[in-house]
């Protein structure tokens, strides 16, 4: 049996015809889908909030929002949900939000809060830290009784990590560590809740957690030789400390600081 090759127009001719049957037949998939996916039916009827919370509530959050999330484009199979996760993160105290579709029409959102531990840089700042050393914008219900952490927002978790390891340190001496401070050259100062200031100065954790130490085991025995207030404590001494004590100092106005040596 003699096979004949066809010719190359009819070739071509029968190509382009399934080509052409196959964009039809996916701009007919591509229109159905369309249809479906805009189809009254997917039209999104409410969303159910959850999760941790303890300074938002589902009802304010959703009446809160309802006028956005109208707004956005899409139905429920089509909508962004990543833009819908960023509009809950948004609002104050929430730190995370998951977004997940729940058919036929609704979305289902959970809820993680930030904790606060700490003001990042004054009281009644606006910006607090949680306790994951993370800095975030809100207003607390009680916020008098929380520390004060101040220093580049970028160091804000080594800030809250030193913090919580001096506050174990000067509650030796029954005192409680009412502010942490690193500035911009890089040294800490703290002060206490009666008001004494600690100049730390610079180094790693484990330093100046040293020189704290180095104080709260010996600060005792000088507290019986000058029983005034305790004002200021500078720690920057490789072997000692200098101290102001009300009405009696280690240090001058016109001379340095003449360090307390650890016995």
């Amino acid at each position: 049996m003699q096979h004949t090759d066809l010719p190359l127009d009819i070739r071509l001719m029968t190509v382009v015809t399934r080509g052409l049957v196959v964009v039809f037949v996916l701009l007919c998939l591509g229109a159905v889908g369309t249809w479906i996916a805009r189809h009254p039916a997917w039209t999104l009827k409410g969303i159910s909030v959850q999760g941790d919370l303890g300074h938002q509530n589902a009802v304010g959050l959703r009446a809160q929002l309802a006028t956005p999330l109208r707004k956005l484009e899409g139905s429920f199979l089509t909508l962004d949900l990543q833009q819908v996760r960023r509009m809950f993160e948004a609002v104050p105290w929430v730190r995370h939000a998951r977004v997940q579709r729940e058919f036929p029409n609704r979305l289902r959102v959970t809820l993680e809060e930030h904790e606060a531990v700490a003001w990042w840089g004054q009281s009644g700042s606006g910006q607090l830290v949680s306790r994951l050393g993370e800095v975030f914008e809100a207003s607390p219900d009680e916020g008098d009784g929380l520390p004060e952490l101040a220093g580049p927002t970028e160091q804000a978790p080594l800030v809250w990590a030193l913090y919580q390891q001096l506050s174990e340190e000067v509650a030796r001496l029954d005192r409680t560590l009412v502010r942490l401070e690193l500035n911009e050259r890089g040294s800490w100062r703290a002060e206490l809740d009666n008001g004494t200031r600690l100049e730390l100065g610079r180094g790693s954790s484990d330093e100046l957690l040293a020189r704290t130490r180095r104080f709260t085991t010996t600060v005792g025995q000088l507290a019986q030789r000058y029983p005034g207030a305790l004002q200021s404590v500078d720690l920057r001494y490789p072997n000692g400390y200098a101290l102001r004590v009300q009405g009696v100092t280690t240090v001058t106005e016109d001379t340095p600081a003449t360090p307390t040596q650890n016995r």
